[in-house]
């Protein structure tokens, strides 16, 4: 009996001294980190953050250039009128009237139309014989083809088509042949 107490007290003893050990270790472990590790998680987050704002400054400075680039969309589109309204002015001038006037309207036309181009509206080039694209035309009718070659393709140019920057602001009116 008395060997069985003696065991029984050793293994007490030892269950007490794991014990001991794991909250030694768990101590370790929850132990503060090293001022390195600590210099290196703060090193780290601020790298992070630093891109993150690199980030932001790039991608509000580009949101920005496109606002400014398209903020007059909307005036360039209701000129465009104007601008065909000049154009159909200097044909007809053309066919039936005084030379000066020809002139004089000519001159107003083509000095509208570089301002609207300095601000980055462009002409679509679009003629007869041009393969139809739907990024870039809009159908207004077909007829039957005049020769073989035009079938699918652009046979007349009713309008023309305008860009600001990149972005189509009006399609080229086009008939089709089929």
């Amino acid at each position: 009996m008395e060997n069985q107490d003696i065991n029984e007290e050793s293994i007490n003893n030892q269950e007490d001294t794991n014990i001991q050990n794991e909250a030694a270790t768990e101590e370790n472990v929850t132990a503060k980190p090293t001022a390195e590790e600590l210099l290196a998680e703060e090193k780290d987050r601020y790298i992070r953050l630093y891109a993150e704002f690199e980030n932001y400054k790039k991608r509000t400075s580009k949101e920005k250039m496109e606002f400014f680039q398209y903020a007059n969309q909307d005036m360039m589109i209701s000129m465009l009128g104007v601008l065909d309204d000049f154009e159909r002015a200097i044909k007809e001038i053309a066919k039936n009237g005084n030379a000066a006037d020809l002139q004089g309207v000519e001159l107003i036309y083509n000095k509208f139309k570089n301002k609207l181009t300095e601000k980055g509206l462009k002409a679509m080039e679009v003629r007869a014989g041009d393969s139809f694209n739907v990024d870039f035309h809009e159908a207004i009718t077909q007829i039957p083809a005049p020769s073989e070659d035009l079938k699918g393709k652009i046979v007349d140019v009713i309008e023309t088509g305008y860009t600001l920057g990149d972005k189509v602001i009006r399609f080229a009116k086009v008939v089709t042949g089929n």
